[in-house]
């Protein structure tokens, strides 16, 4: 299993197997891998290449890597050679991005738009698609047809990719997003999308538009969730937020 751990500023690194090899005590014990200090570990590449912070990492097929970066490019690395292959300039920082296949990807920009790529050309492939404020995270629906895009209008926009327009919009008077990188997610089956508000909650919409509910602990500190993600086989969700607090939800 390849992993991809995105560091504090310009470079990233990418994880083999099981554990983590070469961390810094603060990593191990940011990260929780000083439990694994007597076991195998994982070995890791360092890939430096960015001048910004790097935003987001997807891998692009087996042998590839893309990045996104505030330094407002886009970078193609290749695994096997720990090298970059090409910088798409998007001439805007780029937030989160996605990939479609071994060759495409879509990015999300703080200049309100979002990018269609392919690595087989230099420039975009299509229009873009321009929102009404900065685009902080991207998912694609597990079938691919779709795009969630959060925007710092305090929207959610849901994007049909055979038509690329905007086919539904989610929001609500109190749903506020926390960040610049706050990120929404499909459940597993794609039928629900959840993301996180500037309050502590963490809002969840059926994929047909209906709010179905609102999740806030009691005890939380009402910090910004900027983070969520939905167990792979159950409707069990994890959020983040920005007091450093994880919270799992359990039939969400």
């Amino acid at each position: 299993m390849l992993l991809l751990l995105l560091l504090d500023r310009e470079q990233f690194r990418v994880a083999r197997s099981g554990f983590c090899k070469s961390a810094t005590p603060e990593e191990e014990a940011r990260c929780g891998w000083g439990q694994f200090k007597d076991k195998e570990k994982l070995s890791i590449h360092t890939l430096t290449g960015h001048s910004g912070k790097v935003l987001a990492a997807k891998f692009l097929g087996s042998a590839f890597l893309v990045t996104g970066s505030h330094d407002r490019t886009l970078k193609i690395w290749d695994l096997k050679n720990r090298s970059c292959t090409e910088t798409k300039f998007a001439g805007s920082s780029c937030n989160d991005l996605v990939t479609t296949d071994s060759f495409s990807f879509i990015s999300g920009h703080v200049d309100k738009k979002i990018r269609f790529w392919d690595v087989r050309t230099a420039d975009c492939t299509a229009n873009d698609i321009p929102l009404q404020g900065k685009i902080t995270s991207l998912d694609l629906s597990k079938d691919g047809k779709f795009l969630l895009s959060c925007v710092r209008d305090d929207t959610i926009n849901l994007l049909d990719l055979r038509q690329n327009r905007i086919v539904r919009t989610f929001r609500n008077d109190n749903f506020k997003v926390g960040c610049d990188w706050s990120r929404v997610a499909f459940s597993p089956s794609s039928s629900r999308i959840a993301a996180g508000s500037a309050d502590g909650s963490v809002y969840i919409w059926n994929i047909n538009g209906p709010l179905e509910t609102v999740l806030k602990d009691p005890n939380g500190s009402g910090a910004a969730v900027t983070a969520v993600s939905w167990h792979p086989f159950s409707s069990t969700l994890a959020s983040v937020d920005r007091a450093k607090k994880c919270t799992i939800w359990s039939n969400a």
